[in-house]
């Protein structure tokens, strides 16, 4: 996490690893060699207390390069808790005011790349607020998740999360990741 790239953006992220809202998020946008993203909770009462959070924009000063996690907005001053990792460098991005806030460190990306893509841009976002992971669950039951996002040891959430993410249903593997976001250390 890199406050000095993106201040609001990283105390939000702070703020919604603290809250445990992330937790059995899905990865409910999968475009390969754009992003994933994710980030609505799966509960439509606490998704429905966090759509008008917005947050402030930040000026973009790191580039949406591969594995820079920036939030996901619809216009000035919308971010609030939806939130990609690019795939590949969408510096495009930069100019149309995304902020990178953090970035995916040694072979986190390895992970990343395992995120279930099968159904892309099909799951409704408005679907997913009203009804949450029990729309997904039944319409898309291959996605990827977030089963939990703790802070790490002795350090900050603004600084390291860990992060479990689980592949469905192929292998049921559980990878523990842990860097500013994201980073493999082990398979469970």
């Amino acid at each position: 996490i890199h406050p000095e790239w993106a201040p609001e953006g990283a105390k939000r992220f702070q703020d919604i690893v603290s809250s445990g809202i992330l937790n059995d998020a899905r990865f409910f946008r999968v475009v390969p060699g754009f992003m994933a993203q994710f980030g609505i909770p799966g509960k439509p009462e606490v998704a429905a207390a966090w759509q008008s959070k917005n947050i402030p924009d930040d000026p973009v000063k790191q580039s949406n390069t591969r594995g820079m996690m920036t939030f996901a907005m619809a216009g000035p001053n919308t971010r609030t808790t939806q939130l990609f990792i690019n795939f590949k460098d969408n510096s495009f991005l930069d100019s149309q005011g995304f902020p990178a806030f953090a970035e995916v460190l040694g072979d986190g990306m390895q992970v990343v790349d395992k995120i279930q893509s099968k159904y892309r841009e099909q799951p409704n976002q408005g679907e997913i607020q009203s009804e949450g992971n029990t729309y997904l669950e039944a319409q898309f039951p291959e996605l990827s998740y977030v089963s939990s996002i703790v802070q790490g040891q002795g350090v900050p959430a603004a600084t390291a999360a860990t992060a479990a993410v689980q592949q469905k249903p192929a292998s049921k593997a559980s990878f523990l990741t842990q860097t500013g976001i994201m980073r493999r250390t082990s398979a469970l």
